[in-house]
């Protein structure tokens, strides 16, 4: 047995029993009045958000500014270099595996959704005052994608995951936290009251957070299923769709990281670059690579102006509706991508963290817009097929569906989109599952995985809040505004991390120095 494998099997049972019996008090709170006080709940959530995005939504902006801004500075400075772990140790995973399990935790099903069909918001109410359905109004649509899920929301996942890596790799902090990387603000510790505040923060933007990927990518994934197996797309077969992910990420938080995860991300890798080559290949290869080339460009040219512009004279609610959700919604998830991400860090340095986050997560996420997305876009503007019509008049699932379709062999190609989208669901709760689990274990050290029935517990216990969320109507637009109200608090939580992170590397640099 090797060492890599010694250590993902090595297993730590104490559990935390307040963080548990907080964790699922949490999710029960957030269930029962979706089921019992559906539109009470809905309505006072909705309320919250509008407040918040009208009056607040700036400050989700320059946090995005500020997480970038700190981490291109920490990547390229003297302490970029520093290891995560001994200074002979090797990396658990491999570089293409430890890409592939990044992105499957950070990214799930939600990028296949809103690839496809995003841009047909942007084209019928475009930024900028354009006028809908003009030429600049397609430009944009084409290009915004790449904005959103870029750079700046992985500098948004990237800077948790820093700051809790390194107090607990190198100064061997048992705990697998978010209350580790605000360690220089916790002088009682990460067991102390402030330390559980922080942790119980965490539980409730991740499970808001999951809800939304999870809510997103149901009806689309059983849309696919109708299509392939011939029924109907209905309330019983959604509800089916969930409960075999919650058997699939079960099954895969049963097996580890090592024998479940890391399988499931690479097989998903290879089978998602197969797709969007496929796609590229078989479609309007021309138009699909000059309009990629000119979103580039449009996005680089006006980087700054689309990270700072508020819209503050038109008041179109486009930066409110879209930018400001997409930062909440990096926001709520960064902390347990930033765990995950330290789990599966050891032996790297900071700046193979950093440079491999923002680079490698901006041109995976970016590809499938350019690909999917301006093949949608061609069948829009070639009326070949009027997806955003089908958006209007059934759903954006069905939208999808058809996109998919129109591809030659189009029943193959929507067979392995169906098999990405289940996949990169599943990778995504069963990362979820395995942060909770390490956030409810009262010690776990380097290289130690919470006990499997503790995993298996959190993953089935994630899946409630969409269970619940289908019995409402409106559902997903609650939960949509349900990620703005509850990821507020961690934008100070954030500025925590990083005034924290810079306080251990000066202290402890400068005891080597003596």
């Amino acid at each position: 047995m090797t060492e890599s494998d010694r250590q993902s099997s090595s297993e730590s049972g104490t559990i935390d029993w307040w963080v548990f019996a907080a964790s699922t008090l949490t999710i029960l709170i957030m269930c029962l009045p979706l089921l019992f006080a559906a539109k009470e709940a809905a309505l006072v959530i909705n309320r919250s958000y509008d407040v918040i995005t009208n009056n607040l939504g700036v400050f989700y902006l320059w946090y995005a500014i500020g997480a970038l801004g700190f981490l291109v500075y920490l990547g390229a400075s003297r302490f970029g270099g520093i290891k995560l772990g001994e200074l002979d140790s090797q990396p658990e995973f491999s570089t293409i595996s430890w890409i592939a399990m990044v992105f499957c935790a950070g990214i799930g099903a939600g990028l296949l959704y809103w690839a496809v069909i995003e841009w047909g918001y942007y084209l019928d109410s475009p930024p900028y005052g354009i006028e809908p359905r003009s030429t600049g109004a397609a430009e944009w649509a084409a290009s915004y994608g790449l904005f959103h899920w870029g750079i700046s929301a992985w500098a948004i996942y990237c800077l948790p995951a820093v700051a809790i890596a390194y107090p607990y790799y190198v100064r061997k902090v048992p705990y697998l936290r978010l209350s580790t990387g605000c360690l220089a603000y916790l002088p009682g510790g990460v067991n102390s009251a402030r330390g559980r505040f922080l942790d119980f923060l965490y539980m409730i933007n991740l499970i808001g957070g999951t809800g939304t990927s999870l809510g997103l990518s149901t009806p689309m994934i059983a849309a696919s299923l109708a299509e392939i197996i011939g029924v109907a797309h209905d309330f019983l077969l959604e509800a089916i769709v969930v409960m075999l992910c919650i058997v699939i990420f079960g099954t895969s938080a049963w097996l580890g990281l090592q024998k479940g995860f890391k399988k499931l991300a690479d097989l998903n890798l290879w089978i998602a670059l197969t797709l969007v080559f496929y796609v590229l290949a078989v479609g309007p290869t021309l138009f699909i690579l000059k309009t990629s080339t000119n979103s580039i460009g449009l996005v680089l040219q006006n980087f700054i102006h689309m990270s700072t512009w508020t819209d503050s004279f038109t008041n179109s609610r486009f930066v409110e509706d879209w930018t400001v959700f997409y930062w909440a919604w990096w926001i709520a998830y960064a902390p347990f991508v930033g765990i995950f991400v330290t789990r599966i860090s050891h032996g790297r340095t900071i700046r193979e963290v950093i440079w491999g986050m923002l680079v490698f997560g901006s041109l995976g996420a970016g590809m499938f817009f350019m690909v999917f997305g301006n093949y949608a876009l061609h069948l829009e503007l070639s009326e070949i097929l009027s997806v955003t019509s089908i958006m209007a008049s059934q759903s954006e699932a069905t939208a999808i569906t058809q996109v998919m379709l129109t591809l030659p062999f189009g029943k193959v190609a929507l067979c392995a989109f169906f098999v990405v989208a289940v996949v990169f669901l599943v990778t995504t709760y069963d990362s979820a599952s395995y942060t909770l689990a390490s956030v409810s274990t009262r010690e776990l050290r380097s290289g130690e995985n919470p006990t499997r029935w503790h995993r298996v517990f959190w993953a089935c216990a994630l899946g409630l809040l969409p269970i619940s969320l289908m019995f409402v109507d409106g559902g997903l637009k609650v939960v949509l505004s349900t990620t703005i109200v509850v990821s507020l608090p961690l934008i100070i939580v954030g500025a925590l991390l990083a005034s924290s992170l810079m306080k251990m590397l000066k202290e402890d640099e400068g005891h080597k120095e003596v």
